[in-house]
C-alpha cells in the first residue's frame, strides 16, 4: 500500500463493512479479487494499469462516469485483499502480511491518484459532487483496514520479533512504519472507541472536502470586476489584456476582471496606482470565507478544529498538534513553539522598520494616510526601485515561461545531475496547456515522465504543488510520472508568458519536489519519492531554488523575449543586492500563518472557540505578530493547507525545512556549486532515499554533521552578520 493510497484512501461507494469479517482466503490480485471487474468495468480505464508508456494515465479515455464505478470496484477488490491477508490461516510472515499489503489496492490507487489530482488541477461540478460523496466513504474504508483487529495482530506479531526476522534495512523500516501507522490510526483502541473514531474520521473527511470546495468557489466568486482601463493604471499592457480576457471569459463586455490568487496578498497590489482599487482587491481577498453566504468557512474551520481535538484526545494525545508532530522530524509542540516564538520578535521588528520606511515615502508624497496592508506591496516596489534602481517590471521581459522551464529549470538539472529532457506530444493531456516531457538518465536510458501544468484557471485550486501519478518502486517495477502545477496567469493568444521573479523561483521550487520523486530509488511504494515527513518534504524543493540565480543558469534562461539579449549583469547585481529586501514582511506573514496553525491545533476540546475571527485576532495578538500592515499569509477561512490539506499543525514545515536548505546551499557553495560531483552526491545520499531511512540521518550523511540554524538566520536577516 503506497503512502498516496494510505493517506488519501478516503475511498468509494464502499464495500459493506460486514464483508471484512467474512473469512476469504486469496492472494492479493488473484481471480477472487478480480472476477467482477471483468464485467461492467471491462472498458473502464482504471480496471487495469495504463498501457501507455510508464503507465501514464490515459486522460483521453477517462470520463467522469468512470470514477464512481472504479472507486466502488477498487474498494471492493482492496477489501477482499485485506480480508485475505487478515484471515490467512498461515502464520504471519513479512511476505504474506507486509508485502501483501504493499501489493494490495492497486485499482483503488489508480483511480484515487487521477481523481484527486484532477479535482485539484482541473475540476468540474461532477467531480466536486462525487468528491463530497466519496469523502466519508473513503474514510470508512480506511478505518476498516486500520481498525481490523486480526490484521493488526499479524503486524504486531511480526513487529515483536522484527530483529529475529533478519530483514534488510528498508524492509525492517517498512514493518516498523506499518506498525506505527496502525497504532496512530487507532488499532489499539477498544471497540467502543473505534466506533467513535470512525464517526470522527467520516466527519473530518466531509468537512475538509467542503472547506476546499468553498475556498475555490469563493475565490472565483470574489474576482474583482473593474469598469474602466483608467482604473488599472500601473499595470502593464499584457496584464491589462489578461484582465480583459478574464472578463470576456465571464461574459462581461467592456470590463476587466482581476482574479484572486491563493494567498492574502494579491500580485496586482504591487502595481495598481488606484489606492481604492487596491483596498477593494485586498479586502476581497482577506474576507474570503468569512462574510456569510454559501461559501462561508468560519464554522467549518471551528468544526474541523473541534473534531481534530476530539480525535487526538480519543487517541491519547494532548491535542491534534501533539498527535501530528509526533510523526514529523520536529517531534513535539515544544520544539515547534520554541522555533516560532524565537523568530517572531525579530521578524516583526524588521517588518515594523520596513513599514516605517514605507510610511516616509507616503508622507513625502503627501499621501495623508497611514500605511495599510493594501499599500505595502505598492510602496515596497517604489522603495525597491529607489534603493536598487529596478522593479519587477524590468525583470519580466527576461523571464519567458518556456525559457525559464527548459533553459533554466531543466538546464540546471542537466548540469547538476546529467539528466536530459525531450518533449512528448504523443501522450494525452487533461488540458490543452499541459506539456509532457520524457526524462533520460545519465546513461541515456529513459527514467521518467514529467508533466508541466503551469497556468491558472477557474477549475484549478490556487498555489503551486507537485504530485505523482505513478511512483517509483522496484517491487512493482514502476518508473515515476511526476507533475508540477503552478498558477501563472495565461496571456491572450499570441502573447508571451512573462513571469515575475517569484514565479520563476516557484518553478525551481516545485521542480525540486519533482526531483525528489524522479530520483527515488526504493523498493516499496510506501517510501517512494516525497513520502517523507511533512517537515522534511519541503527541504529538497527549497534547495533547488538556489539555481534560479546561479550565474551560469540565470544567463542561460534570462533572455529578453523580443531580442534574446541576456539579462544585464547590472540587473543581476541588483537582484542579488535586493535578496534580503522586505524579509521582515516575508518572514512575518509566514510566521503569523504558522503560529495561527499551531494555535488552532494545540486546542483541547474544551478550548474550541465559538467565533473563528475573534480567536484568530487574539491568537495573533498573543503571539506578538498582530501587525496590521502585514496580515498572515493565509487567514483561517481560506487556509487550505491546514483545514483542507495535509499541513494541519504542519505549516511551520517550510521554515523548519529551510534550516536544512540554508545549510545545504552553503555546502554546495563550499564544494564548487553547480557540478555533477555535487549533484550525484545529493542524489545518492538524499534524493534517492525517499522515506526508506530516517530523513535526518540522510541529511547527516549528505552534510557530514547535524544542521545548524545560523545560515537561516543570516539569510532571513534575523541575526547580525
Amino acid at each position: 500500500m503506497n503512502k498516496h493510497l494510505l493517506l488519501i484512501m478516503l475511498g468509494t461507494a464502499l464495500v459493506n463493512p460486514a464483508s471484512y469479517a467474512t473469512p476469504v482466503v486469496a492472494e492479493p490480485g488473484s481471480a477472487v479479487t478480480q472476477q467482477k471487474s471483468a464485467g461492467k468495468l471491462v472498458d473502464n480505464p482504471f480496471a487495469h494499469a495504463s498501457k501507455l508508456a510508464y503507465q501514464y494515465p490515459a486522460f483521453d479515455q477517462i470520463k467522469n462516469t468512470h470514477y464512481a464505478p472504479a472507486f466502488s470496484e477498487g474498494m471492493r477488490q482492496h477489501g477482499l485483499e485485506i480480508v485475505a491477508i487478515a484471515n490467512n490461516p498461515a502464520a504471519p510472515t513479512f511476505e504474506n502480511t507486509v508485502i501483501a499489503m504493499e501489493r494490495a489496492g492497486q485499482m483503488l490507487n489508480r483511480v484515487s491518484t487521477v481523481f484527486f489530482s484532477l479535482t485539484a488541477a482541473n475540476t468540474n461540478p461532477t467531480l466536486e459532487s462525487l468528491s463530497r460523496d466519496l469523502a466519508p466513504k473513503l474514510a470508512a474504508h480506511q478505518d476498516q483496514i486500520f481498525l481490523n483487529a486480526r490484521l493488526f495482530q499479524r503486524i504486531s506479531k511480526l513487529y515483536e520479533v522484527r530483529q529475529a526476522l533478519k530483514l534488510d534495512a528498508e524492509s525492517q523500516r517498512l514493518l516498523e512504519r506499518y506498525y506505527t501507522d496502525f497504532v496512530r490510526a487507532g488499532a489499539k483502541l477498544g471497540d467502543k472507541d473505534k466506533q467513535k473514531l470512525k464517526s470522527l474520521n467520516a466527519q473530518l473527511a466531509s468537512l475538509s472536502t467542503k472547506f476546499n470546495q468553498n475556498v475555490l468557489k469563493e475565490t472565483n466568486a470574489s474576482a474583482i470586476v473593474v469598469d474602466s482601463k483608467a482604473e488599472l493604471q500601473g499595470l502593464s499592457e499584457e496584464e491589462i489584456a489578461s484582465a480583459a480576457e478574464a472578463a470576456k471569459a465571464r461574459g462581461l463586455k467592456d470590463k476587466f476582471v482581476i482574479p484572486l490568487m491563493n494567498t492574502t496578498g494579491q500580485p496586482f497590489e504591487a502595481s495598481l496606482a488606484n489606492r481604492a482599487l487596491r483596498q477593494r482587491l485586498h479586502e476581497a481577498s482577506v474576507n474570503r470565507g468569512s462574510h456569510g453566504g454559501e461559501f462561508d468557512n468560519r464554522q467549518v474551520a471551528i468544526d474541523l478544529a473541534r473534531l481534530r481535538a476530539d480525535r487526538a484526545t480519543l487517541l491519547g494525545y494532548a491535542n491534534h498538534a501533539a498527535y501530528g508532530l509526533e510523526d514529523e522530524t520536529a517531534k513535539t509542540t515544544t520544539a515547534v513553539n520554541k522555533m516560532l516564538s524565537e523568530l517572531a520578535p525579530a521578524a516583526v521588528n524588521n517588518a515594523r522598520a520596513e513599514g516605517a520606511e514605507l510610511q516616509k515615502i507616503i508622507d513625502a508624497q503627501q499621501g495623508n494616510f497611514k500605511l495599510a496592508a493594501w499599500d505595502w506591496a505598492f510602496y515596497t516596489e517604489q522603495l525597491r526601485k529607489a534603493k536598487y534602481s529596478f522593479d519587477d517590471s524590468q525583470l519580466r521581459p527576461y523571464f519567458e515561461l518556456k525559457n525559464v522551464l527548459e533553459n533554466g529549470v531543466f538546464f540546471a538539472a542537466t548540469k547538476l545531475y546529467g539528466i536530459t529532457f525531450k518533449e512528448r506530444t504523443d501522450l494525452p493531456v487533461y488540458h490543452p496547456s499541459v506539456k509532457v516531457y520524457e526524462i533520460f538518465d545519465t546513461d541515456g536510458k529513459s527514467m521518467a515522465l514529467f508533466i508541466a501544468d503551469m497556468y491558472a484557471r477557474d477549475t484549478k485550486r490556487g498555489g503551486a504543488w507537485m504530485n505523482a501519478y505513478v511512483e517509483q518502486s522496484s517491487l512493482f517495477g514502476t518508473k515515476p510520472v511526476i507533475a508540477n502545477h503552478l498558477n501563472i496567469p495565461q496571456p491572450p493568444a499570441g502573447q508571451p508568458t512573462l513571469l515575475t521573479f517569484d514565479e520563476v523561483r516557484t518553478a525551481f521550487h516545485e521542480f525540486g519536489h519533482a526531483l525528489h520523486g524522479l530520483f527515488s530509488n526504493v523498493k516499496y511504494p510506501r517510501f517512494s519519492g516525497t513520502n517523507v515527513p511533512r517537515d522534511f518534504v519541503e527541504y529538497p524543493s527549497q534547495v533547488n531554488e538556489m539555481w534560479a540565480t546561479w550565474p551560469e543558469v540565470l544567463k542561460n534562461y534570462a533572455k529578453h523575449y523580443q531580442n534574446t539579449q541576456v539579462i544585464p549583469q547590472s540587473l543581476v547585481d541588483k537582484i542579488t543586492a535586493a535578496n534580503k529586501f522586505n524579509q521582515g514582511f516575508a518572514t512575518t506573514e509566514y510566521l503569523a500563518a504558522s503560529l495561527l496553525d499551531q494555535r488552532w491545533h494545540q486546542l483541547t476540546p474544551a478550548q474550541i472557540p465559538k467565533d473563528a475571527l475573534a480567536f484568530e485576532a487574539e491568537a495573533l495578538k498573543q503571539a506578538g505578530v498582530d501587525f496590521a500592515p502585514v496580515p498572515p499569509r493565509y487567514r483561517s477561512t481560506y487556509f487550505s493547507h491546514i483545514f483542507g490539506g495535509g499541513y494541519s499543525a504542519g505549516y511551520y514545515a517550510y521554515l523548519w525545512s529551510e534550516v536544512l536548505d540554508a545549510e545545504s546551499v552553503e555546502w554546495f557553495k563550499e564544494n564548487g556549486g553547480l557540478n555533477r560531483k555535487n549533484g550525484d552526491w545529493f542524489r545518492q545520499q538524499l534524493l534517492s532515499k525517499g522515506g526508506s531511512m530516517d530523513p535526518l540521518e540522510s541529511f547527516r550523511n549528505f552534510r557530514g554533521r547535524e544542521p545548524k540554524i545560523e545560515p537561516l538566520l543570516i539569510r532571513r536577516g534575523l541575526q547580525k552578520q
